[in-house]
């Protein structure tokens, strides 16, 4: 039976995976920092699927428990199959709003343990010429809004140079692109998205469904849905002071004044007659 691990596993796109590769026979290591939720999940994966859970509490951002995952994927007994490099988060605010800490333990997140992880899987892997690694990135690494898209660009070109590395090994490497996802991402993060039109919105089962698919075929950058695919293309060949006016890094700021302009004038349309308000009252 193929073992999957999965960092960021218990919430958002992480715990689709774990869902989704449960109900396909895989068994799972999940990693996460919150060990109260990782035996929560291990506990309802197990009582729906018969498939093995083995639970690795893990903040990736520090260095010590980073080295615990990386030999978790150099086990050569209980081997992993297939890695997805899912753990990352969002923080509010501009780059000069938070401290340099934050920012610090963001990218370790982001891009030391992508490349800590995938080197520690790639090198067992192809010992064995047979694997996959699938690591999540965005479309947002196509725009320059800030150093969470920087990073995610790091981890799209990363990725793109292991897949040809790796080319006739038997193991191969893609990059998930997904756009706006229906997760807790943004809400963790404070961010309000009220405003968002909902046909940017794509659901989580199938960009998993879809990413699982891709990586199973080889594909090096999955981008799920045509609207997204046609996105990404602009964002990478449209002149880059477009891009830079389109996706500065005040663009949350925009968006939220835009969301209560919205507000304002769908209130100033509603008109309300409350129970107590009498006929002759204007």
């Amino acid at each position: 039976m193929a073992r999957a691990l999965v960092t960021g596993s218990t919430s958002g796109l992480g715990l689709e995976f774990a869902w989704q590769l449960a109900g396909t026979g895989h068994d799972l290591v999940l990693v996460s920092r919150d060990e109260d939720r990782l035996h929560a999940v291990s506990e309802q994966i197990r009582d729906v699927h018969d498939v093995h859970v083995e639970i690795l509490p893990a903040d990736l951002s520090d260095r010590d428990r980073l080295e615990r995952v990386a030999s978790r994927l150099t086990d050569p007994v209980d081997r992993i199959d297939l890695l997805i490099n899912n753990a990352g988060y969002g923080l509010r605010g501009g780059f000069l709003d938070i401290g340099v800490e934050d920012h610090e333990k963001q990218m370790d997140t982001l891009m030391k343990a992508v490349l800590v992880l995938s080197h520690a899987a790639a090198r067992t892997m192809v010992q064995r010429r047979r694997g996959a690694i699938l690591n999540v990135s965005s479309l947002a690494g196509y725009t320059t809004a800030g150093p969470y898209a920087a990073s995610k660009s790091w981890v799209t070109v990363f990725t793109e140079s292991l897949a040809m590395e790796l080319k006739g090994t038997g193991v191969t490497a893609t990059a998930l692109l997904p756009g706006f996802v229906q997760t807790e991402f943004h809400e963790r993060a404070a961010m309000s998205m009220d405003g968002m039109p909902r046909v940017t919105w794509l659901k989580a089962p199938f960009v998993v469904e879809q990413a699982l698919k891709d990586t199973a075929k080889g594909t090096v950058l999955s981008i799920p849905s045509v609207k997204y695919r046609t996105a990404g293309e602009f964002s990478r060949i449209a002149p880059r002071p477009l891009i830079r006016a389109m996706t500065s890094p005040n663009w949350y700021r925009r968006f939220q004044q835009r969301a209560v302009l919205q507000s304002q004038r769908k209130a100033s349309r509603r008109a309300l007659r409350a129970p107590w308000q009498r006929d002759d009252e204007a």
